[in-house]
């Protein structure tokens, strides 16, 4: 009978508890992903503190429009944040959905009928590549093990359909 080989990480030094260092490290990690969710929430309650003066007269639609996209744009990178502290993961439909909202965002506020017809084309085809990105994730494997939030999604919804 053979002996099973050893692997190399079964053999560290007794010194080095590399499950303790991996757990401190995932702690600091979230320490900086809190702090950011925390600082991106005060910036939030600014942008909207701007938003609402914004709204006085001289009214300035073409501000106001900017203001409540970028605002869009920031909830969404929180949403993005809050699924990263509760799964440890990015996700990558909202990843996907920021820079939709991102890109729609400069085209409305720069306007499209200012903006060359060349650069309008180009946002258009990296679009539909987000947006088929969008449609492919679904069938993407998962990341992590025990991870697949599209299956845990389509389960959830089938079963709303179902009580329908």
């Amino acid at each position: 009978m053979q002996k099973p080989l050893n692997n190399s990480t079964s053999q560290t030094s007794p010194w080095l508890n590399l499950k303790l260092i991996v757990s401190a490290l995932e702690t600091v990690q979230d320490l900086i992903v809190i702090s950011l969710c925390i600082g991106l929430f005060c910036f939030m309650v600014l942008e909207l503190r701007e938003m609402f003066f914004s709204l006085l007269p001289p009214l300035n639609f073409k501000q106001v429009t900017a203001d409540i996209l970028f605002l869009l744009v920031l909830v969404e990178l929180f949403r993005l944040l809050i699924i990263y502290l509760q799964e440890q993961r990015v996700s990558i439909g909202v990843a996907v959905e920021v820079c939709i909202v991102s890109v729609l965002r400069e085209v409305i506020v720069r306007g499209v009928l200012e903006t060359p017809w060349v650069q309008i084309l180009s946002t258009g085809g990296f679009l539909l590549v987000l947006g088929m990105l969008l449609v492919i994730r679904v069938w993407l494997p998962p990341t992590f093990e025990g991870i697949d939030p599209e299956r845990r999604m389509s389960r959830s919804n089938r079963n709303l359909y179902d009580e329908e």
